[in-house]
């Protein structure tokens, strides 16, 4: 690559010769310097402004503009703190919200009553009723997982469950709860969670630290559920491919470990896991999952505390853990993900969509060579808190609302 640059310069004139080659110097010298020439979407100070990232496209992208018109529709209002929407293929919606119900939404917005059968939640804090996810067989076996916030002795934790969407659509039947991850701990914060099906048949359950000093280790140990990404079988069991099956003193379930809050997944065209989380002030991550890998927290993090202080023992690198492909300073707090199709929107196809809570927008971000490359903020004029972002048959993004009176959105050609 750096020949083919050399050899660009000949067709350079002389004084712009010299400036290109004083770039190419620059970014031998430290990779910081060796950004794109472009207008980057954030513009704002850094909370972590003695941070530098470890290559020069890991933050602050180029701003990019969706050419084609969009037109955003309410399909449907009043939904009490929506966490999750996920499409059906016969045009209707399911829809979770955090105090505990579940609803069926129409094509048309008619919002239905909440289905009876769900297991109790612990909607304090940040838990309650989080992800749902349909499996590939929906169509014969209406079969649905949720992940939730459940009392245990000792305090709480994420679950995940399933159950089939009886007939008449209005309860759920033979539900079972098929993981309940460890261990329990007495807090309100950082439950995670998504859930994805992943081209192997297996579901993924992404989790949370529980955000206090005292449980943030246990992201890198590997006898907790804590701060991982959990693999297993849709019944619950455990594949025996797992990277730490079999291992004395592991969770079998663990697929990934280091994360501090995940509450974005999405699998791209290529069935790629990629998942986006919490961070602290500054330290929002987009990682690529590999199996087994380390993505580092609490020992390797970009930011600060919220209140402002060096996370204590944390460094930006780390040999033994993996560097996040993207990182915000300031932070999006990132929520449910969506890569698109291209289906009537060409121009968005392969793009990661990204709910933003913090300023309440709808983050795209373009990548090419599995790098950031564009950034675009959508919704903003709304001000709503995005929560999740999902892609439905017709092509179109919907999205829901983290409000009492909670929407969930239409976005699509404008026609």
């Amino acid at each position: 690559m750096r020949q083919e640059f050399l050899r660009s310069l000949i067709a350079v004139k002389p004084f712009c010769r010299a400036c290109l080659l004083f770039l190419l110097l620059c970014s031998t010298l430290d990779p910081a310097l060796a950004a794109p020439p472009c207008t980057p979407l954030e513009t704002r100070a850094a909370n972590a402004a003695g941070q530098h990232p470890a290559r020069p496209d890991q933050t602050r992208a180029c701003a990019v503009a969706t050419v084609t018109p969009l037109a955003v529709s309410v399909v449907a209002s009043g939904l009490e703190r929506p966490w999750a929407v996920e499409p059906l293929p016969d045009g209707r919606f399911v829809v979770t919200e955090k105090p505990g119900r579940m609803r069926l939404v129409a094509a048309d917005g008619r919002v239905g009553p909440a289905l009876a059968g769900l297991p109790a939640v612990d909607a304090r804090g940040q838990g309650g009723l989080l992800d749902v996810a349909i499996g590939p067989g929906f169509a014969s076996d209406r079969t649905l997982w949720w992940s939730y916030a459940e009392a245990r002795a000792g305090g709480n934790a994420t679950s995940v469950a399933r159950g089939v969407l009886a007939a008449g659509d209005a309860a759920l039947e033979d539900v079972r709860v098929i993981l309940r991850t460890e261990p329990a701990y007495d807090g309100d914060k950082h439950f995670g969670s998504r859930l994805v099906f992943g081209t192997d048949g297996m579901l993924y359950v992404t989790l949370g630290e529980r955000s206090d000093r005292a449980t943030r280790p246990q992201a890198q140990a590997l006898d907790s559920h804590l701060g991982k990404v959990l693999r297993i079988a849709p019944d619950g069991s455990v594949p025996a491919d797992n990277p730490y099956a079999g291992r004395a003193g592991a969770r079998p379930e663990i697929y990934t470990l280091g994360h501090r809050n995940v509450q974005a997944a999405a699998l791209d065209a290529r069935g790629r896991l990629w998942v986006v989380e919490h961070g602290t002030q500054g330290g929002d991550e987009l990682n690529l999952l590999a199996p087994g890998a380390n993505y580092g927290w609490p020992r390797a993090a970009y930011g600060e505390e919220y209140i402002g202080l060096a996370i204590k023992g944390a460094k930006t690198q780390r040999a033994e853990t993996v560097q996040p492909v993207y990182y915000w300073d300031p932070v999006i707090a990132p929520s449910g993900a969506q890569f698109h199709s291209g289906r009537g929107i060409p121009e968005w196809a392969g793009n990661l969509f990204v709910g933003g809570l913090k300023d309440g927008v709808l983050v795209r971000l373009v990548l090419a060579d599995d790098r950031v490359v564009g950034e675009e903020h959508l919704l903003a004029e709304r001000g709503r808190r995005v929560r999740d972002v999902r892609e439905g048959p017709d092509g179109a993004l919907y999205v829901v609302t983290d409000e009492r009176d909670g929407e969930l959105l239409r976005i699509a050609p404008k026609q």
